[in-house]
């Protein structure tokens, strides 16, 4: 299980943030048909015609802890909101306490599944049923589980064995796709170096962070402050020190295509005909590496701060659970006894994730867009040295991770003598360059990352072995010369 950071921003993740999170699968062949009356708490309304595509949004606050639960393979099975609430869970027994007791009632009412002929038989959470919550106690990342056995009553509700399901077992044949932002309020920081920043905004005029940071609305900033070591090898000591800021405006990006579905028979679940689940957001940095870095050729990361957060995805009835992992870092590394003083500022936008076709299977999607504004950069003595201000990105569903991505725009500078140089990028300006040697600057991203088996929690084929994204690397010269 996870250890969770302690919580830094204040704001309770509200369920109106990404996705929902957890697991839990059954034996089909357990599946009682018994009908059940409607559940008084539960929506009036089935799921969406399989010819409309179901909404895709952020849980509304109220969604916080809602639950959704479908029968797969009856009559009227389809995923239906209810009022039924995941009081407790065990991961290890994958053990679960399901509450039916309505608002107003003081007795368990009975869940919300009709029988084939459209009349209801009262009974409880029944064999078969596939229920999907919002976090809840023992089920931080949410929980998606399929019940395997009702063992008996307790004094908060009804006890039942879970197994692992898939989502195809809920969205069927539907349609869903949507991209969502993720509030930056919901995330639990940790801080791994001692001067760590962090700020965000969000409406209704809503700020956090040190006074006079300005951050846009909707985006997370992160600011660090530090000393940088001499790495283990390194051929001199180092007195170099990094600052800077990494700001992101995550979006998770989810959808579902049930094509393969529609042809199933009524009791199986076929998987869907397409799915897609990764990260996107906009993208600013602004850093500085100041000093001589007694750095190595072997990149020397610096991790200063991991955040994570478990929005809500309200697609359709069903509340699905993103979790979103970021770590934020510093890397550097270098060739000799580099002394250097480097500013860089970065714009720009990124997506990557992993996207499914029935002819294809799964397959890697990664993009990103950046922008250098000009850049003041000292290089002294001979060698050469790299430094990055990147953020590694996971996002998974109900706690199976799916996709990792690290974006990491650097700059690197090389020199044979003594350099100093002043370009703006892209202006046409000639560089102002004082140096004795050569020299050349460059600017660059790199975007790589995995897709992993766990992107089967689609109803996917399962994938053998991790897909690696592939490595977008894109470097651009700012300048050089002679002198």
């Amino acid at each position: 299980m996870r250890k969770r950071p302690s919580r830094a921003l204040v704001p309770a993740l509200a369920a109106s943030a990404l996705f929902l999170a957890a697991g839990c699968s059954a034996d089909p062949g357990q599946s009682s048909a018994a009908a059940r009356t409607p559940d008084a708490g539960a929506s009036a309304t089935t799921t969406a015609n399989s010819d409309q595509p179901l909404a895709v949004a952020a849980a509304p606050a109220a969604a916080a802890t809602s639950t959704a639960v479908a029968r797969p393979g009856t009559a009227g099975g389809k995923a239906r909101k209810t009022s039924l609430k995941v009081k407790s869970y065990d991961s290890h027994t994958r053990r679960a306490v399901i509450s039916a007791v309505a608002k107003g009632t003081s007795s368990p009412s009975p869940t919300g599944t009709p029988t084939p002929a459209g009349t209801a038989t009262p009974s409880r959470t029944a064999v078969g049923d596939v229920i999907a919550s919002a976090p809840a106690p023992g089920a931080p990342d949410g929980l998606l589980a399929k019940v395997t056995k009702v063992i008996g009553e307790t004094a908060d509700g009804t006890e039942v064995q879970t197994a692992p399901t898939t989502l195809d077992t809920l969205l069927g044949g539907d349609d869903a796709k949507g991209t969502v932002p993720v509030d930056p309020a919901s995330f639990d920081v940790e801080r791994l170096l001692p001067d760590v920043k962090v700020s965000w905004a969000k409406t209704g005029d809503i700020h956090s962070g040190p006074e006079g940071t300005k951050v846009p609305l909707g985006s997370l900033r992160v600011d660090v402050a530090t000393k940088v070591a001499t790495a283990e090898g390194a051929p001199a000591s180092a007195d170099a020190s990094v600052s800077g800021f990494v700001q992101v405006k995550p979006e998770v990006d989810f959808s579902y295509g049930g094509g393969a579905s529609t042809a199933a028979t009524a009791s199986t679940a076929s998987g869907p005909g397409e799915a897609y689940l990764g990260v996107s957001g906009d993208w600013t940095s602004q850093w500085a590496l100041k000093g001589r870095a007694g750095a190595t050729a072997k990149p020397v990361r610096l991790p200063f701060a991991k955040l994570h957060a478990d929005p809500v995805l309200q697609v359709g009835p069903i509340p699905v659970v993103v979790n979103l992992d970021l770590t934020c870092y510093f890397e550097i590394s270098g060739d000799g006894r580099v002394t250097v003083d480097v500013e860089q500022d970065l714009k720009g936008d990124f997506k990557a994730g992993g996207t499914f076709g029935t002819a294809a299977g799964w397959t890697p999607v990664n993009e990103s867009h950046m922008d250098s504004s000009p850049v003041r950069t000292s290089v002294t003595t001979a060698g050469s040295v790299k430094a990055a201000l990147g953020a590694q990105a996971t996002v998974g569903l109900y706690g199976a991770v799916g996709v990792t991505a690290d974006l990491a725009p650097y700059l690197r500078g090389e020199a044979a003598g003594t350099v100093t140089a002043t370009t703006p990028v892209g202006s046409g300006t000639k560089s102002d360059v004082a140096a004795s040697g050569s020299w050349a600057l460059y600017g660059g991203l790199d975007l790589n990352g995995t897709l992993q088996i766990q992107l089967a929690i689609f109803g996917t084929p399962v994938i053998q072995h991790a897909i690696p994204l592939g490595t977008l690397h894109r470097e651009w010269k700012l300048a050089d010369g002679k002198m």
